[in-house]
């Protein structure tokens, strides 16, 4: 666990003052600081794609929703969930996991779930 870390993970009083005096004294003495090797994950392709829809929040399901999952995570959920179970979902995507988009956008994510994967979608 390098210092940094360190700060960051201890709850204890004056754990991110005590830390950044031991990287000081490190660097004092001559140490090199240590470089992380940078490793590529690559994952296998999305086998399912959202459905297509002209509502506006197909466009943002696109931009923001399947860069944290997979698309076929809303084949799991309920084909008879009503809009406050949609709704539920998106705040909780934003308010739980800290999804990236805006919450004027959440109408539109809504609206565009529970037609297209909830009760709402055409029969």
């Amino acid at each position: 666990m390098t210092l940094r870390l360190l700060a960051t993970h201890c709850n204890r009083p004056g754990a991110p003052r005590l830390a950044l005096a031991l990287a000081l004294g490190a660097l004092a003495l001559g140490a090199r600081p240590a470089v992380a090797d940078v490793e590529t994950l690559e994952l296998p392709p999305d086998g399912v794609a959202l459905k297509a829809s002209p509502l506006p929040g197909y466009a943002k399901a696109q931009a923001h929703c399947v860069m944290c999952h997979s698309a076929e995570y809303m084949l799991y959920q309920p084909p008879t969930a009503a809009r406050p179970y949609w709704e539920a979902m998106v705040k909780r995507m934003k308010q739980v996991f800290n999804a990236p988009f805006d919450e004027a956008d959440m109408p539109d994510l809504v609206d565009y779930l529970v037609k297209t994967y909830g009760n709402e979608q055409p029969r």
